[in-house]
């Protein structure tokens, strides 16, 4: 695998796709959409609440269902190109149960049944590549996050589980801090400890980066974490 990239995000991926997306009304789904529409794909994203999608577009195909509404997903999977799971839990230190890991894993087994073979998701650098040197902080981040949200961190490890060994066209984008400002324009990917790789990362940005995966095979198969 090669070492980091530090580059401008390709906000016009060529050639129009079929791509479904899963937590379309999240903080980082909602770019994620707006991104594929505004770059020529079909979308269809299947949510709870469209109202929360705050956008209607011809190319906006919506599926309103629960994530344990197993054959609604495999409507949603059906035809696609590709799959952009921007699910992720709540920080909750209460959090007990792990329906992101089952709903992957629901969304997961459609694409197998629907012969779709790529998939980009997101997760957290709590969860390793085995490409990373992690340092001894590396290594105590997942300690704390365990400490302080035990249930986030099981799903997430949970997710990243179903996705890594899926057998798909996978690629896994860790994230440390995503937060709400503009996009400033550069986008860093790489592994923990060889590459220059930040803490921070603008929403847009990390929406940026899932949709560039599209048709970019540099981390197929692998979960770069990525930053500003």
């Amino acid at each position: 695998m090669s070492a980091a990239t530090d580059r401008v995000p390709a906000r016009g991926v060529s050639g129009r796709m079929d791509v479904t997306v899963f937590g379309g009304t999240g903080k980082i789904g909602r770019h994620v959409v707006r991104q594929l529409l505004a770059t020529g794909h079909h979308v269809t994203v299947l949510v709870r609440s469209p109202d929360k999608l705050e956008v209607t577009d011809d190319d906006l195909e919506v599926i309103v269902a629960e994530l344990d509404d197993a054959p609604a997903i495999r409507k949603a999977v059906d035809g696609a190109d590709a799959v952009i799971s921007a699910l992720g839990p709540p920080i909750d230190p209460f959090l007990r149960s792990g329906p992101l890991t089952a709903a992957t894993r629901t969304i997961v087994d459609a694409m197998h049944e629907s012969g779709v073979r790529r998939l980009i998701a997101l997760a957290t650098v709590s969860v390793p590549d085995p490409r990373d040197r992690p340092s001894l902080f590396d290594r105590l981040v997942p300690v704390g996050i365990g400490l302080l949200i035990p249930g986030a961190l099981r799903e997430v490890q949970g997710m990243s589980e179903v996705v890594t060994t899926s057998d798909l066209d996978w690629t896994l984008a860790r994230m440390t801090a995503p937060i709400d400002i503009p996009s400033n324009g550069t986008l860093r990917a790489g592994f923990l400890g060889r590459d220059r790789v930040g803490t921070p990362m603008a929403r847009t940005d990390v929406a940026a980066f899932l949709v560039d995966q599209l048709t970019d095979d540099r981390f197929v198969g692998a979960a770069p974490a990525i930053s500003n």
